[in-house]
């Protein structure tokens, strides 16, 4: 089944769909191995792993170019930060089919001007309500396979208020968006209202540190929306237990014992080594064979 369709099926299942932040091959297997149904790859981990804040400085092409080796290194649904579109209808377009190209599930678009700002940041800007809906409507078109899932996500409440925002992600469902995300709602009251007043399935970012406050899965769920998403749930333990780490080194002159006692053997089985074994014995298995015939 391809990942496109089987995003679809979980959206339309009765449980929330809660898809925790990766940024590199290794935290996006560590979300599937853990047992969750979808990965979210975070723009912002994305810059962060590329030594760049989330001011919009990685392009196109950086963003493309780790999605697919997400979508490959997982068989769960990844979803994508697609920021603006990275320009006009016509970036928007090339966007759409270079993500879908390469095993995307779905992409989010947001209505910020570029370069965009993390969602969760003061000084925002926006673009006007037609060139969003514009962008929105040339990535419905652009998309090959119908069950690409296309996010659209507004940035608003914090730049034109409340209304606003509910306004453009209900005027991009209409243009053909498949899912709406109201990025930064402030209060619990206003993450309850968003569902009630979105016509159309909904996205909860609950990025830690950020303007969201963070609620419990069930109760987000009963709030009515089909889909969360975790973007600094690897990326924040990440920095704090590296920083820990090297100080530890610094202080005490010696390196602290592994979390867990991971072996490096126990390492390598978290990206694949049980795998790669399996083939090289059945390649070895068939020459030994072919040998003796």
């Amino acid at each position: 089944m391809r990942a496109t369709t089987r995003l679809r099926q979980l959206l339309r299942s009765p449980e929330l769909v809660v898809a925790p932040g990766a940024y590199d091959a290794i935290t996006a297997r560590l979300i599937a191995q853990a047992g969750f149904s979808a990965v979210y790859m975070t723009g912002a981990g994305v810059s962060a792993s590329l030594g760049y804040p989330d001011y919009g400085l990685v392009t196109m092409s950086e963003m493309v170019e780790r999605a697919g080796v997400l979508a490959r290194s997982v068989s769960v649904p990844v979803i994508s930060d697609a920021d603006t579109g990275y320009g006009n209808e016509l970036n928007v377009t090339r966007t759409v089919r270079e993500f879908e190209a390469r095993g995307v599930a779905a992409i989010h678009i947001e209505d910020q001007v570029t370069p965009k700002r993390c969602g969760h940041l003061d000084d925002k800007e926006l673009i006007g309500l037609g060139e969003y809906v514009s962008k929105i409507k040339a990535a419905v078109a652009a998309r090959q396979d119908p069950d690409f899932v296309i996010i659209a996500r507004s940035d608003a409440r914090t730049v034109n208020g409340f209304d606003d925002a509910i306004a453009r992600v209900n005027a991009a469902l209409e243009a053909g968006a498949d899912v709406a995300f109201f990025e930064s709602p402030t209060t619990a009251e206003e993450v309850a209202a968003i569902p009630r007043l979105v016509k159309g399935d909904c996205l909860l970012n609950l990025a830690q540190g950020g303007r969201t406050p963070m609620l419990p899965f069930d109760q987000v769920r009963e709030m009515g929306y089909r889909l969360a998403i975790l973007p600094g749930a690897l990326l924040v333990p990440a920095i704090a237990a590296a920083e820990a780490a090297l100080s530890h080194i610094l202080t005490t002159g010696t390196v602290a014992t592994p979390a867990a006692n991971l072996s490096i053997r126990e390492v390598f089985r978290r990206v694949g080594a049980d795998d790669w074994d399996a083939v090289r014995s059945k390649i070895a298995s068939g020459a030994i064979l072919e040998h003796r015939g």
